[in-house]
């Protein structure tokens, strides 16, 4: 068992982070073979976070890119279409840029959510709970929590964020711990409780630990 909990982090937590999770038996070993915690959060407004993320699901990063590419390039004049100008495209300018049915349908409901006030801004995001805006932002179509884990993570640098349900994570999970399967979601929240407030540092080392043992670069010690 871990000593008690750190106070709670500014950030995504850095050395602190690093330092409480190589305390833990089977994170230690993947802190040692990662090395430093580099995650970097992308200041971008949630509203883009989510556009992005409905661009990438199901479909190869390129595609998604090349799609997201050819949106922007619509509004020369902005570095991404803000909500309104999205929702003054005529029909079918989407699915001109490439966008499945679905996701044009994802994509204009996170617009219309946006200028109504359901997707905080950036600065409003920082005043709401990761459960507050887990439960806010899954009302929106194509958007799961998984997604919403994301952009707490990746975009607002939550630190204690555990998305159990990451295929990645688990994986990471299994090698670490030398285990024959993935733990199931409810079980690795449970072992994950101890990372805390450091979550989400652990499934970015989790994530590192998949992809080493992918590569062939990583061994769980064998005796745990």
């Amino acid at each position: 068992m871990l000593a008690s909990p750190p106070p709670a982090p500014k950030g995504l937590g850095g050395r602190a982070a690093r330092a409480h999770l190589a305390a833990d038996p089977i994170l230690g070993p993947v802190v040692k073979r990662v090395g430093a915690f580099t995650l970097k959060p992308e200041k971008r407004e949630p509203y883009e976070a989510l556009v992005r993320a409905i661009a990438h699901q199901q479909v190869h990063g390129r595609a998604a890119e090349a799609m997201l590419r050819r949106l922007i390039a619509l509004f020369p004049e902005q570095d991404f279409p803000s909500a309104t100008a999205i929702l003054s495209l005529e029909d079918g300018a989407l699915r001109g840029c490439g966008f499945s049915g679905a996701k044009v349908a994802a994509i204009l409901d996170i617009a219309h959510k946006t200028v109504g006030g359901l997707v905080p801004t950036r600065r409003a995001a920082a005043r709401l709970s990761d459960e507050a805006l887990i439960e806010r932002l899954v009302a929106l179509r194509g958007v799961g929590r998984w997604t919403v884990e994301m952009l707490l993570i990746f975009t607002l640098g939550r630190p204690d964020i555990l998305p159990v349900d990451d295929f990645g994570v688990r994986e990471g999970y299994r090698h670490a711990a030398g285990l024959d399967a993935q733990p199931r979601p409810k079980e690795l929240a449970k072992i994950g409780a101890a990372w805390a407030p450091y979550r989400s540092a652990a499934a970015w080392y989790l994530w590192r630990a998949a992809d080493l043992a992918k590569e062939g670069r990583f061994k769980a010690p064998t005796a745990l």
